[in-house]
Formats: structure tokens, C-alpha cells, sequence
């Protein structure tokens, strides 16, 4: 029997081991989407205790603690950081076989030294020894990235943010690049008038531009893309329930803008006319400076009305969706590639049943100019665990080429979580490994590890090239 969580964990063979402690386990991480608070590391914040970095803002442990019967008051509400503390240790004995028990032990052993598995038992004597680390003087947000030899953060940014903290970040000296990341999701939000609307008056300000019209509107948007540009910025990010690419013509998108400007409601079919249009400008936006583009598509979000009107998105009520996105997503790709408009693209499913479409979707448009060009993106979300990333390293290897895929990023806004990192990297190694053992593929050390490192950082880095 194997001792739980030690330094072979997950690592089933021996060929295994070797590639993950002499090549994975080396490698910086290049965290290529992310949503940390670039204003903390501005700040190089710290924390009082491990709740402030383990719970706050951690909508994965709220839906676990909620499901244990944990009242709401621990998780979003009111009571103490130790009350919530110790919530969450009552919880985790009964997270076996979840991810968040993996992940829980990963952080507390890379960052805090400690083996002990968290528990009711062991809850008051963890809280002490993380507090006391917190509050050292050498766990800033800053320390904490360095502890996990990142090299590169790219976080999620709005249109209308002035990425001040960005700025200061770059003019301090920190060692460790962090760029913003282009999300411009809320300007395809017709579905909801007033809430366009008021993002279009906080676009007009931004830019300083007067958007009286979709081609003002356009103007604006260019205006803030070339602006991040200018702050480091090469790559942009959606979130999508599917892809857009209903046929539709200049008049009108024209004739939608102004319809809504007047604060009226859109019909169904106008509301995918301009989601469709926003979706292929920026496609071409992004070309035009040679940015990289990612799609992550599939969740179905604030599914629980009357938590959501009470605590608000990203709280843990959102699911896997399961809306048709092939043809869509194709005639989107399709028409960029037609104009020579389809920059580097990374695409990311959330339901697991999709693994082999996006595989074999990217493989249509990769071109030659680029090695892999189009990326079938890692396990995210709900699948950004050990079933779910083998799942999707399987599907990538059997119908594209694994060898030049970019690998994890964090997809967090946890300071602790680079651990995801070692879980894929230890994930990958296993696979790898199990494949040389069963005579799959050749016992070629140097083949391997070239492939593993690469995987780990290197593609990333060559494939961004910030």
C-alpha cells in the first residue's frame, strides 16, 4: 500500500517517477490564464490567516460545503474566518474521491510544509501553523508566486479596466511578467438592455469617444484593444455558453445597435445576429495585432435565481451546458480562415462529451504556419481534475498531437492553486509512463523528457512569445 500524497503521488511506474522529478517537477509555469487579482500582486498583499487565501472568493469549496450542509453563513456570510475554517475542515473528510481533497493537501504540503491530513482533529493546529507562516513576512502574494516558480501570469481584464495595477507592477521590478488579458464579454450583452447599455457609457468614457453608433462602437473597442496592446497584452479570452456565426448584414447590425441604445429589447434572433458580428470583429481585432485568441465554451451559469439575485455571479451556481456548438463554431473558424483573418486559437469544452469534437475541430484549421496553430485547450472547470485532463489529454493524442500542446494553466483566483500545475504535470507524467511500461511507446528517455518539458512550459512559451 502507498503512503497517501508522497513524493510519488500519482506517479504509478517507475518511468513515471523519472519523468516527472527529472523534468516535469523542474519546469517554471507559465500561467496563461488566470484570474488573480493583479490589484494584490500591485499591492503585494497579504494575509491575516488561511482563510483569507483558502475560502474567500473560492466558489468550488462553497458548492462542497453547501452539499455537506454547511449553512450559507460559513461559506459567503458573516461569520468568523475561523468559524469558516473550520466548516470547511469538517468538510473536507467527506470531499474523498473529489478533487478538493487532492488540492487541499497539494497546497498545504507545497506551501506549508505540513503532512497532516485536515480534518475536525487536526483543524485548530493547521489553522495555527499556516497563520503563523501568513503572517511571517514571507508569504505576500508576490512570495508565494515565486514559491511556485511561475514565470508568466496572464489574468482576466475587462475592455474599460485602466490596468493601472499592471502598470505598477512593471514599474516596481517584480521578476515575474504579468500581463493582462483581453475579455470583452460584456460587450456582447444585448440579452440584458440596461446592462449593455451602461457598459456602453462606460466604454464611451474609457475611450473618450462618443459611441453613437456601432461603428462608434467599434472605434471604442478598438481604441481600449489597442490600449492593452500597448500595456503587453497578446491574447484575449471569451466565455460562452456556444459559438455565434448566424448569417447577418451591415444594415443590420447597424439597425440592432441603435435599437437597443433606445432601450428597447432585442428578439431572439437579433441577439445572435449581434453576438454573431461581435464575435467575428473580434476575430479580426485580435488578428490585426497578431494576438491569440481563446474560447472557453459550455458553461451554464447563475442557474439558481434566487441565490444569484442575493450573492451574485461566480458563487458557485453554475454548470456544465449542453448547448450544440459544432456547426457554429465551425462556420465561425471558417469564415476567419477564409479572409486569412484566424489567428492562433485556443479552444476549451466544459462538457466532457465534446472532448473529440474540439480535437477534431482544431485539426481543420491548423495551417503549417505555426506548430499546433489551433490548440484543443486542458481540462477546465468541472474537468480540470485527474479524470477530466486525462480524458482530454487522451482525445488530443489520439487525433492531434499531444507533443504540442501548450498544457495547464491555473483558472483560479487562489494564489495557492498553482498546485494545479503539479497535479497535471504528475497526470501526464502517469499517462506517459504507463504507456512505456505497457510497450506502447518506445522507453526513449530523451524523447520523452524533451516532450514533457515541453508540454510543462516550453510550448507555452514559444507558442505566446510575449
Amino acid at each position: 500500500m502507498k503512503k497517501f500524497m508522497d513524493e510519488n503521488f500519482l506517479l504509478q511506474t517507475e518511468t513515471a517517477q523519472k519523468l516527472y522529478h527529472e523534468h516535469a517537477a523542474k519546469m517554471p509555469i507559465f500561467d496563461y490564464h488566470c484570474h488573480i487579482s493583479p490589484k494584490e500582486i500591485a499591492e503585494d498583499k497579504t494575509f491575516d490567516n488561511i482563510t483569507q487565501i483558502w475560502l474567500y472568493g473560492d466558489h468550488y469549496k462553497w458548492r462542497a460545503m453547501r452539499t455537506n450542509g454547511v449553512d450559507e453563513r460559513y461559506c459567503t456570510g458573516d461569520a468568523s474566518d475561523w468559524e469558516k475554517f473550520e466548516k470547511w475542515a469538517e468538510t473536507v473528510p467527506h470531499t474523498l474521491r473529489n478533487p478538493l481533497y487532492h488540492w487541499t493537501h497539494l497546497e498545504l504540503k507545497k506551501f506549508f510544509g505540513i503532512d497532516k491530513v485536515l480534518s475536525p482533529d487536526t483543524a485548530k493546529e493547521i489553522w495555527d501553523e499556516c497563520n503563523a507562516k501568513l503572517t511571517s513576512g514571507s508569504y505576500s502574494c508576490r512570495d508565494i508566486i515565486r514559491m511556485a516558480n511561475v514565470d508568466t501570469i496572464c489574468t482576466t481584464d475587462d475592455p474599460v479596466d485602466n490596468l493601472e495595477h499592471h502598470r505598477a507592477i512593471k514599474e516596481s521590478g517584480f521578476e515575474v511578467k504579468v500581463l493582462p488579458a483581453w475579455r470583452p464579454d460584456k460587450a456582447m450583452m444585448v440579452e440584458d438592455k440596461d446592462f449593455f447599455n451602461d457598459y456602453v457609457d462606460q466604454l464611451a468614457e474609457a475611450a473618450n469617444v462618443e459611441i453613437d453608433s456601432f461603428d462608434a462602437f467599434m472605434v471604442a473597442l478598438d481604441k481600449r484593444h489597442q490600449f492593452f496592446h500597448d500595456n503587453g497584452c497578446r491574447l484575449s479570452d471569451h466565455g460562452l455558453d456556444t459559438a455565434f456565426a448566424e448569417d447577418y448584414s451591415e444594415a443590420e447590425i447597424n439597425a440592432i445597435f441603435d435599437k437597443i441604445r433606445s432601450l428597447k429589447n432585442l428578439s431572439a434572433t437579433e441577439i445572435l445576429k449581434f453576438k454573431s458580428c461581435m464575435l467575428y470583429e473580434f476575430g479580426i481585432m485580435d488578428n490585426s495585432r497578431g494576438w491569440t485568441q481563446q474560447f472557453h465554451i459550455g458553461a451554464q451559469r447563475n442557474n439558481n435565481t434566487r441565490l444569484f439575485n442575493k450573492l451574485g455571479p461566480d458563487t458557485g451556481f453554475d454548470s456544465i451546458g449542453d448547448v450544440p456548438v459544432a456547426a457554429p463554431l465551425a462556420k465561425l473558424l471558417n469564415r476567419l480562415d477564409l479572409e486569412d483573418k484566424l489567428s492562433k486559437t485556443i479552444l476549451y469544452n466544459l462538457n466532457p462529451r465534446d472532448n473529440e469534437l474540439y480535437a477534431t475541430m482544431i485539426g481543420n484549421f491548423q495551417d503549417g504556419s505555426v506548430p499546433g496553430k489551433m490548440q484543443y485547450g486542458s481540462g477546465w472547470w468541472f474537468l480540470d481534475q485527474k479524470d477530466g485532463m486525462e480524458k482530454q489529454m487522451n482525445a488530443l493524442s489520439n487525433l492531434g498531437l499531444l507533443s504540442r500542446f501548450v498544457g495547464m494553466l491555473t483558472d483560479s483566483r487562489s494564489f495557492l492553486s498553482y498546485t494545479r500545475h503539479e497535479y497535471f504535470r504528475r497526470t501526464l507524467c502517469n499517462l506517459l509512463g504507463n504507456d512505456v511500461e505497457n510497450g506502447e511507446i518506445p522507453a526513449n528517455m530523451e524523447l520523452l523528457g524533451e516532450m514533457v518539458e515541453n508540454i510543462c512550459y516550453n510550448n507555452a512559451k514559444s507558442y505566446f512569445n510575449f
